[in-house]
């Protein structure tokens, strides 16, 4: 389905909440997946990232990892937190993007078009048994392929097969299940040089969505404790994640909300 070449524009028509100098959309999920679907139909391209606190923590002091997140098509509210400081500055309609749930809903509404969907990342036989649920959840869904890359850094041999691997079957949304900033890294480097439309970052949806961890119950993901389920299921990957990011995004963040310290909104770079 997918037709154009052009990269896409990031969605500067949307209010911005400033969260640490990173500029979130003040979106809701049927925005974020309204914009998904316009960007398909019209044939562009470009690549969305679902940011939450680790996102805004990693791109701290990171010029590089800053000019990924303003290039993006959309950068939409994935935790809590980032809400929160949203309304805080008056954008009352910003609401959780969830990854997993952004995904779900975008495969729901594609069953009745003609998109098609890629599947990128997770452990070896996970996007697979990623692509029997979603087949089996919404039938008539149209998955092109599955690739699983390794844990290492890809060589320039290995990049340009899996790039000509998605290019032949041309989808019109990659799905990319990697940690943050590993997915956005490779998605701001492969989607001008991808036959594709949209690339999306979502994170553990894949292991969420095949069985390998638990969702959160719903009050834990309203409240922000989300992160502590996470935490509770992998400790050893994630202690640093949550117990130094996390006190020191509050901290960084009470002095921006107090007035005692000014964070740049950088414009967009698309």
């Amino acid at each position: 389905m997918f037709l154009l070449n052009t990269l896409a524009k990031p969605a500067t028509e949307h209010a911005r909440a400033n969260v640490l100098g990173i500029g979130v959309h003040a979106i809701d999920m049927e925005e974020a997946v309204g914009l998904i679907a316009a960007a398909i139909s019209e044939g562009r391209k470009g690549y969305v990232c679902l940011t939450g606190v680790h996102g805004v923590m990693e791109a701290q002091g990171d010029p590089e990892f800053c000019g990924i997140l303003d290039r993006a098509l959309l950068v939409a509210p994935d935790g809590m937190p980032t809400v929160w400081v949203g309304r805080a500055q008056g954008h009352r309609q910003i609401s959780r993007v969830y990854g997993p749930d952004f995904m779900r809903e975008v495969c729901r509404r594609s069953v009745t078009s003609e998109t098609t969907h890629f599947l990128y990342g997770g452990n070896p036989g996970v996007a697979g048994k990623l692509q029997s649920n979603l087949e089996e959840w919404f039938p008539g869904i149209r998955i092109v392929g599955t690739h699983t890359p390794p844990f290492r850094a890809l060589s320039p041999a290995e990049r340009a097969e899996i790039e000509g691997k998605i290019s032949r079957v041309c989808p019109d949304v990659v799905w990319v299940g990697m940690s943050t900033p590993k997915q956005e890294r490779f998605m701001a480097e492969s989607i001008e040089r991808i036959s594709c439309g949209v690339m999306v970052g979502v994170g553990a949806a894949f292991d969420i969505h095949t069985g390998n961890l638990k969702d959160a119950p719903p009050w834990m993901k309203q409240s922000g404790l989300q992160w502590a389920h996470r935490l509770w299921q992998e400790p050893s990957r994630l202690w640093k994640r949550y117990l130094v990011s996390n006190p020191a995004f509050l901290w960084r963040i009470a002095l921006q909300l107090a007035g005692l310290r000014r964070y740049e909104l950088r414009r967009s770079l698309g």
